[in-house]
């Protein structure tokens, strides 16, 4: 009785937080309304009264307005006719990148022995531009999430024009509309491996390339860097869910209602069957329209009223942007399966599982190279817990992230958007034009989690200026800050993955095969031509012969263009109007968005107690904190290994001992540790980068653990006399030279480095 008792309690207790968040979501949004309505009032109309006294002046304002409005309205509708007028010629052309820099294409992957629909673009830098070919290459992946290629170089400033600036030969990952038939996600891992193996040929003098992936693009660069650990430079993942079932269970803590789109769909079956409509191919124009569905707001009315507000000037940026937006690309069965069932749903990337058909694994502890993590805080499509906390499921704790050599950066931004992570281009001149500036600053960081913070100034004459620095944090204490439930909330997501597999079969085994015969081609075809995202695309176009008036009365209206001015009366009007429609579609979205969390949870919170609660708790667990870190495995390890090692080892560990930890690191330190790195080139062990980094880290571990042992055993790592002299030779040095970025100036270092050299002081086979 107790048993049942306790468990009855327990689900009392989930569903009575559940209201509890709900009523705070709730409650939260109507705020929000009311607040928008009020400002929008006090902005537009607090002297409308005044301004209504005056008939006259109304009555002339009205006559103004109506007159612009028409106007408005007819440049409004032609600029939408443009737009299905590129999206026909977009298809007709068969959808090239919409990147703003021309290019030359290197590799078609469609011409492998596994072929796969994306090709390798070299970047032709502008005029005025100049790049290095012995400089590091960069190789820019974009994601294949529904959209095209061409978001990573869609303007001037962005991700390629940076770093064609900063004078790097940059790379670009594209793909095609059709799939290969057969692809799958390992075909276009092999295919992209290959790219790099091509851009490292035509580089032979320059360092390993950096990848820089985009949202899909960088789950796809980490699994290539994991696969080929020895073949990728440095990798940078924007905006990238490496974490799907993470998140906030709280209002105005980084909501992100996708991340329960799975479960209240009843899991991956539902891609099964879209594919299955497609004749085994997924259209991504569904997955443009989850995306449009994030924000009901600007999809049905912001964008267009920003449009025909400034519709003498806003034409060419919303035409650019759309004939992105508009261009809708092709999955396989294979591929969408295996994103919705070991990403969105199973959360698998980051487990180190056979997530493949092929028996493939992917390992991201393999990753060599240091990784920067971009992200933002008003991204509700991949917010930071999605893009930082496969760390700690990874790594575990600060200690074995040390052992493995591996340097993690971390970058978040105050508010921008998901996309704007990408094509802002304030983000890329700031962001990623620092990320690409500091790149091998980034490398000369000691193992461990880092972020990286960046200080805009002004000079004088307005021009901005940036100062970059490094602070060093333990996962232990982030973890807890950026997940305020420690996760206990994503314990719901592993019953949704049991329903999602349980449905998933019982599609397979009782409705697929009925789908599959009456699915055709010409079926598919006319399903994807008649979809609703691209139907207001062509219908308004010149392909509609009803509309053969509105670009001669475009022109006309051009010619005979009377605008009101933005403070006319009826005009503040129409602002505070769309302001109230636009903050009522925020509030359909966030009533909707709290009554989808409250329905997962209310689903899988009591099915997750029902029948897995039993072998699990609800309790957040973290077993890395609670244990002492010398009981980890990989610590006993390195700690046991104290003695073992010869000049390499001795170096680095002397280092571990001498400088200080837990103070911010200035780009300008870094800076003078490189050029000390070139100064003293030939007393330092000639090993690989990333062999070198992987040292340091477990001799920092020892030294954190064992600072006392870790002087008293060096002798035992230089058993050539010479070896100890060169060491003791190499500090006196250093100690004498200026540019050293960090001084020998506290007790502690000063007794330890005393000691150092009374040990290796001793000659070989004398007592230390």
């Amino acid at each position: 009785m107790s048993g049942i008792a306790d468990r009855i309690t327990r689900h009392c207790r989930v569903t009575m937080t559940i209201n509890r968040v709900w009523h705070e979501r709730s409650e939260s949004a109507a705020r929000r309304f009311n607040a928008r309505c009020q400002t929008a009032y006090r902005q537009q109309l607090a002297d409308f009264t005044g301004r209504v006294a005056d008939p006259w002046r109304l009555w002339t304002d009205w006559q103004q307005y109506v007159t612009d409005c028409w106007q408005r309205s007819i440049l409004f509708w032609d600029t939408l006719r443009q737009r299905g007028d590129n999206f026909v010629e977009h298809e007709r052309a068969g959808m090239p990148p919409v990147l703003h820099f021309a290019y030359d294409t290197i590799l078609d992957a469609r011409e492998f022995e596994r072929p796969a629909n994306y090709a390798l673009l070299r970047i032709v830098p502008p005029a005025g531009v100049r790049v290095d070919p012995k400089r590091r290459p960069y190789i820019i992946i974009d994601p294949r999430a529904g959209h095209g290629p061409g978001i990573g170089g869609f303007k001037d400033d962005s991700q390629v024009g940076v770093a064609l600036r900063d004078g790097h030969p940059v790379y670009f990952v594209a793909f095609f509309p059709q799939p290969e038939p057969g692809q799958t996600l390992i075909d276009v891992c092999d295919a992209e491996a290959r790219f790099v193996h091509k851009v490292r040929e035509l580089h032979a003098d320059s360092p390993r390339p950096v990848i820089v992936g985009n949202c899909q693009g960088g789950w796809a660069a980490m699994m290539l860097a994991a696969a080929n650990p020895d073949v990728t430079g440095p990798i940078v993942i924007n905006g990238a869910p490496m974490s799907y079932w993470a998140g906030a269970w709280s209002d105005g803590e980084g909501d992100n209602p996708m991340r329960y789109l799975g479960g209240i769909l009843g899991g991956a079956w539902l891609a099964s069957f879209v594919a299955d409509l497609g004749h085994g191919i997924f259209d991504g124009a569904y997955l443009v329209q989850n995306f449009e569905s994030l924000n009901p707001a600007n999809t049905f009315w912001d964008k267009y009223y920003h449009l025909y507000a400034n519709v003498d000037s806003e034409p060419p940026r919303f035409l650019e942007f759309e004939r992105w937006w508009g261009g809708f690309f092709l999955l396989n069965r294979e591929e969408i399966e295996w994103i919705v069932e070991n990403l969105f749903v199973g959360n698998k990337l980051w487990s180190s599982k056979d997530t493949t058909a092929s028996g493939r694994f992917f390992d991201l502890r393999e990753i060599k190279v240091p990784i920067i993590l971009f992200a933002s805080l008003g991204d509700n499509i991949t917010p930071p817990q999605q893009a930082f906390n496969w760390v700690a499921d990874v790594y575990g704790s600060t200690d074995e992230i040390k052992a493995r050599g591996q340097i993690i950066v971390g970058l978040v931004h105050e508010d921008v958007g998901h996309l704007g992570i990408f094509v802002s281009g304030r983000v890329a001149q700031k962001e990623h034009a620092q990320i690409v500036s500091v790149m091998k600053s980034i490398e000369a960081l000691r193992p461990g989690l880092y972020a990286m913070k960046i200080t805009e100034s002004k000079d004088t004459d307005g021009k901005r200026a940036y100062e970059v620095e490094f602070a060093e944090h333990r996962l232990e204490d982030l973890a807890p800050r950026l997940n305020r439930f420690n996760r206990v909330d994503e314990k719901a997501f592993e019953a949704a993955a049991a329903v999602s597999e349980f449905n998933r079969r019982a599609y397979a085994r009782l409705a697929q095969p009925l789908v599959q015969a009456f699915s055709s081609q010409a079926g598919a075809e006319l399903g994807r031509k008649f979809h609703p995202l691209r139907v207001e695309r062509w219908a308004i176009s010149d392909r509609n012969p009803w509309l053969w008036w509105l670009e001669p009365l475009a022109e006309s209206v051009k010619r005979h263009r009377h605008p009101t001015q933005p403070g006319q009366t009826i005009r503040k009007v129409e602002r505070m109007t769309s302001e109230v429609v636009s903050a009522s579609f925020d509030l359909y979205r966030d009533m909707r968005d709290a009554v989808s969390e409250a329905l997962f949870f209310q689903i899988y919170g009591h099915l997750f107690l029902a029948y897995v609660g039993d072998t699990h708790t609800l309790e957040p667990l973290d077993e890395a904190q609670a244990a002492d870190g010398r009981d980890l495995p990989f610590v006993r390890k390195t700690l046991d290994s104290m003695a073992v090692g010869g000049y390499p080892e001795a170096l680095t560990r002397v280092g571990a001992l001498l400088i200080p930890h837990g103070q911010p690191i200035a780009l300008s330190q870094l800076e003078s540790k490189e050029e000390l790195l070139a100064a003293y080139r030939d007393w330092l062990p000639d090993l690989p980068r990333d062999q070198l980094r992987r040292i340091r880290g477990q001799q920092e571990i020892i030294v954190q653990y064992e600072p006392q042992q870790a002087i008293e055993t060096l002798p035992r790592l230089l058993r050539d006399q010479a070896d100890r002299d060169r060491i003791l030779t190499l500090l006196d040095r250093l100690l004498s030279d200026k540019r050293l970025p960090v001084k020998v100036s506290t007790v502690e270092q000063h007794a330890r480095l005393d000691r150092i050299r009374h040990v290796l002081s001793a000659k070989v086979n004398e007592p230390t």
